[in-house]
């Protein structure tokens, strides 16, 4: 897996970056050789902030953790995106296939607009699965949202989480 560190509005020393990744390097075990790893490491206040993002298979793996430890925020991060992995272990391997998702971000430039600033451009490539994988799909991002192309409707359709704990679907019609 390889491992890519980045830093914000911050200084991580040679040491924590080796420490990173070694721990990092633990959820190796659940991904394929090409599978890869960004690490964000951001200053707020008193915390550091600690981002880390898997993308492997299609899918993508993400968890964000705040301390005011560098080390202690990875561990947290560690052991959320493994317990993601080992919760929906049985439905991705029944459910989804390889090659279910593919997120691109594109940092756009910033344009002076008189009602709406966009300072952010994501490409999304639609890949056909059930409203139960877009489901599964958006709690190992931690999104409260989640585009899909569904492959029962051949629409393009939004799961999103509701404030009660429950999921909506939004299915679209041209």
């Amino acid at each position: 897996m390889k491992i890519t560190i980045t830093t914000r509005k911050t200084f991580v020393n040679e040491i924590d970056k080796g420490m990173i990744e070694k721990k990092i390097g633990k959820l190796a075990k659940f991904f394929s050789d090409d599978a890869e790893a960004t690490v964000t490491v951001s200053s707020q206040k008193n915390d550091k902030i600690v981002e880390v993002t898997i993308f492997a298979n299609g899918l993508v793996y993400r968890a964000e953790e705040r301390n005011e430890d560098i080390l202690d925020a990875v561990d947290k991060a560690e052991v959320a995106i493994d317990r993601q992995i080992r919760r929906n272990k049985t439905r991705l391997e029944k459910n989804l296939r390889r090659e279910a998702l593919t997120v691109q971000v594109e940092e756009a430039p910033v344009e002076e607009e008189k009602e709406f600033n966009i300072i952010r451009t994501k490409t999304h490539s639609l890949k056909p699965m059930s409203a139960e994988e877009a489901i599964l799909q958006m709690n190992l991002i931690g999104h409260e949202f989640f585009i899909f192309l569904n492959a029962e409707t051949d629409s393009t359709d939004i799961v999103y989480k509701r404030k009660d704990g429950n999921y909506g679907l939004i299915e679209t019609k041209l």
